[in-house]
Formats: structure tokens, C-alpha cells, sequence
């Protein structure tokens, strides 16, 4: 395999950033939005206005990308903007949860593979197993490099985006449906006896949590055919995201009703029902384990970047910079990650609990990863790359981008303070063991 065939393409970044930011929130999220919004102006107000915050957020990291073009950008961007003790303590904590969050995932796709097949829960050995499988998967096409896990990313993602465009149009049929369940431990507020504004910021956390994820795009920095095309492909693939956020959205309120949606289970399979009827169901169930599937893939794609990145800098052994001669793979983050994934897989879903933290911790991240901009504008970083029209206007965009995400936080931290209490102190945990085995190290 040649080096001009391991690059990627306009198409291959922007499908990375669909890959990133959708997963199988979509097709719930929404009907718990509802609940928090009240009504159906503020309900589509937040998606709107989460929407424009994060296309804020996708031109600050384009412009980021170009200027920072390398492996594992979103380490790089804490490391040389910051201090590498800021990159290692932000980007330990976010491996570790992204595979435990894959090894959750991997766990709920068996649960519909199981639906799917059985029309009931199949036992922990099913689940476990097939959970191992998909992972197993996924680890042998990265093996084979970056362009096989592009262009079967590529393919999972083209499906996912169809079947999102064929549930958004299910509006064109004109009929509507009931929900069949609820989830009744959910607060649905009462519209009238509450501060809109305050509506509006409650459903903003989720709405901003969906639209997340595109960041990572940044780890492919010096993998790409054109630098140009990171940017641009962040960018686009952020604004399809939007649209398609906003086409599905609409299709539930016209479809399910938006106060019969509120805390509604599984509103995405009622609008399967809408096609396909009592079959449904079971498309809908095979359409969440290719979503599952495809964030298999793309954790594993991105991960083992970062984890190079940090092991450029001293920050992880040496070995986790090793590419394997043919392919390029990176195989010892790889083989990391597949292996920590598949012990959650025994731990269970449960752990999806302690990771609550999680949320508070990318508001930070995200906030400090952007602000980063200023400080590399400032340096004058690759200058020559950056030759977009709107270049005048990025500090306004990225200062409201930060600004949105350090509100989140706040908010996070209102409505959850344990969870980021705990984020809290992973980070000072995670800051002390950097000073203990790599500052010190540093300055013998």
C-alpha cells in the first residue's frame, strides 16, 4: 500500500465527522428534549441554536486543523497550546471513557441483534460473545490500515444517512402514530409554570451533547490527500449532521405528536412502523446495530491516533508510536483499546452509570481545545494555510463557541454536581500522575 493511498479524501473526512457526532442518540434523545423544552418553539429552538454552535465549533477546529495538521491533533492542540501535563490529563481521561463507553455500545447492539433474532433479551453469554465479535471485527479492518476502515466506515455511514433521510420523510405519508411506551422516571415539565429561558438552557445540554463529537476529527490532521480538505470536510459534514438533526426532529413532532413524544421509548422505531408497519421493529433493530457497528469502527479509527500522538511526546511508552511496516497501522493502541472494550464487555452496561462525569469533561475540553485557536493565531501557526473568506470573523465565531460550551458546563454542573465533582477529581488524578512518571522524568 502506497502512502497516497492510505490518504483521505474530501468524502472520507466528511463521513469521519457524520460517523463522530451520529450515533444512536438521534432516534431518543429527542423525545426526552420534548419532556425539557415544553414546547414545540423552544424544543426546536435548542436544536436550532445547538446547530449554530456547533457549525461555530466545526470552523474553529477547521481552521485548527490547518494549522495544526498532524496525528492525533486533539492531543497535540492541549499539548503545544497549553502544557503536555493539560494534553495527557484531558485526552487519558477521554480514551479510557470512549472505550468503556464502545464496550456499553457494543453490549446494546447485541440487545437488538437479539430482539432482532429472538423477539427478547438472548442471556449474557449471547450478548458478551457478539459484543466481542463486532469488536474483534473491526480490530482485523483496521489492521489493514487506514483506508480499509475508511471505506467501510464510508459504507456503514451512507446506510445510516439513508435510513435517517428515509425516517425524516415518513412525514410525506400523513399519518401519525402512538407511542407504545414511556419512560415514566422522567420529569416532564409544565411549560406554563417555568422560565422559558430556563427550558430553553435545561434542553440545551443534550441537544449540544448530540451535536458533539466532530472534534476528533482533528486526529486525522496529517492523513489527509489536501490539508484544505479537513477543514472543508468538518465543515460539511457538520452542516449535513444539522440538517439531518433538524429533518428527523421535524418528522417526530408531525409524526408522533409533540407532547404525546415526550419521554417516549424508542421514538425512531415508531417512524419505522410509519414504512414498514409491524415489521418495523425489527428494521429498526437492524438499523441500530449497523449504527453500533459503525461507532465500532470509527473508536477504533480514531483512538489509537491519539494514543500516537502522546507517545511521540513521552507522555505514553514508546511502543503506542509503532506502525505495523505494510499496513501502517497503528497496532499497539489498537490492540489497547480492543482489549480494554472487551473487558467492559464482562463488567456490563452498568458502567455506563459512572460515566456521567464524562459529559462535564468534554464541556471543558471543548472549551479549552477552541479557545486554543487564539493562541495559535497569535503565534501566526502555519498563516499561509488559512485562506478562507470568513478568517476575519473566526475570533467572534470561536469566542461564542467557547463561551456555549463553558455555560454547558456550568449547567452540567447545576443539574449534576457529583458528576462533575468526580470528572473533577479524575482530572487531578489523572494531573498527579503525570507529574509523578513524566515531569519528573523530563527534568532528570
Amino acid at each position: 500500500m502506497t502512502v497516497a493511498q492510505t490518504k483521505l479524501s474530501f468524502f472520507d473526512i466528511s463521513i469521519i465527522v457524520v460517523s463522530l457526532v451520529i450515533g444512536m442518540g438521534i432516534f431518543g434523545t429527542p423525545a426526552k428534549v420534548a419532556a425539557s423544552a415544553g414546547s414545540s418553539e423552544i424544543f426546536f429552538a435548542a436544536w436550532f441554536a445547538g446547530g449554530i454552535v456547533a457549525l461555530c465549533g466545526a470552523l474553529t477546529y477547521a481552521e485548527i486543523g490547518l494549522r495544526l495538521p498532524v496525528m492525533g491533533g486533539y492531543y497535540k492542540v492541549f499539548a503545544e497550546c497549553y502544557h503536555p501535563a493539560v494534553g495527557f490529563t484531558v485526552n487519558i481521561l477521554i480514551l479510557i471513557s470512549n472505550a468503556a463507553s464502545l464496550g456499553v455500545v457494543a453490549l446494546i447492539g447485541a440487545d437488538y441483534v437479539s430482539d432482532l433474532l429472538f423477539g427478547a433479551p438472548s442471556g449474557i453469554l449471547f450478548n458478551v460473545s457478539l459484543s466481542i465479535i463486532s469488536v474483534i471485527i473491526f480490530y482485523a479492518v483496521n489492521f489493514y490500515g487506514l483506508k480499509t476502515s475508511s471505506r467501510t466506515q464510508n459504507v456503514l455511514m451512507i446506510i445510516k444517512i439513508a435510513a435517517v433521510i428515509i425516517l425524516a420523510a415518513s412525514v410525506l405519508k400523513g399519518v401519525m402514530i402512538t407511542p407504545h411506551g414511556y419512560d415514566t422516571n422522567a420529569l416532564v415539565y409544565n411549560f406554563k409554570d417555568n422560565n422559558w429561558l430556563k427550558l430553553f438552557l435545561i434542553s440545551m445540554i443534550p441537544v449540544c451533547f448530540s451535536y458533539g463529537g466532530y472534534q476528533q476529527t482533528i486526529n486525522f490532521g496529517s492523513e489527509v490527500k489536501e490539508t484544505k480538505s479537513l477543514a472543508k470536510g468538518i465543515v460539511a459534514g457538520l452542516i449535513l449532521v444539522m440538517l439531518l438533526y433538524l429533518a428527523i426532529n421535524y418528522a417526530y413532532t408531525k409524526v408522533i405528536g409533540f407532547d404525546e413524544m415526550k419521554n417516549a421509548s424508542a421514538v425512531g422505531a415508531l417512524l419505522c412502523e410509519v414504512w414498514f408497519g409491524k415489521t418495523g421493529g425489527k428494521i429498526f433493530d437492524l438499523l441500530m446495530f449497523l449504527s453500533v457497528l459503525g461507532y465500532v469502527n470509527i473508536v477504533l479509527m480514531s483512538n489509537p491516533r491519539v494514543m500516537y500522538a502522546m507517545s511521540e511526546d513521552g507522555v505514553l511508552p514508546k511502543i503506542f508510536a509503532y506502525k505495523h511496516p505494510k499496513t501502517l497501522a497503528l497496532l499497539p493502541g489498537l490492540t489497547a483499546i480492543a482489549v480494554i472494550t472487551i473487558i467492559i464487555t464482562f463488567i456490563g452496561k452498568g458502567i455506563d452509570n459512572i460515566l456521567g462525569f464524562t459529559m462535564f469533561l468534554d464541556s471543558i475540553g471543548m472549551s479549552f481545545s477552541a479557545a486554543a485557536l487564539f493562541i495559535l493565531r497569535k503565534r501566526k501557526q502555519n498563516e499561509a494555510a488559512v485562506t478562507s473568506n470568513i478568517k476575519n470573523y473566526m475570533p467572534l465565531f470561536t469566542g461564542f463557541f467557547v463561551f456555549a460550551y463553558f455555560m454547558i458546563a456550568i449547567a452540567v454542573v447545576i443539574s449534576n454536581w457529583k458528576a462533575a465533582a468526580t470528572g473533577l477529581i479524575l482530572l487531578l488524578i489523572a494531573l498527579g500522575i503525570y507529574f509523578l512518571f513524566y515531569h519528573k522524568k523530563k527534568h532528570v
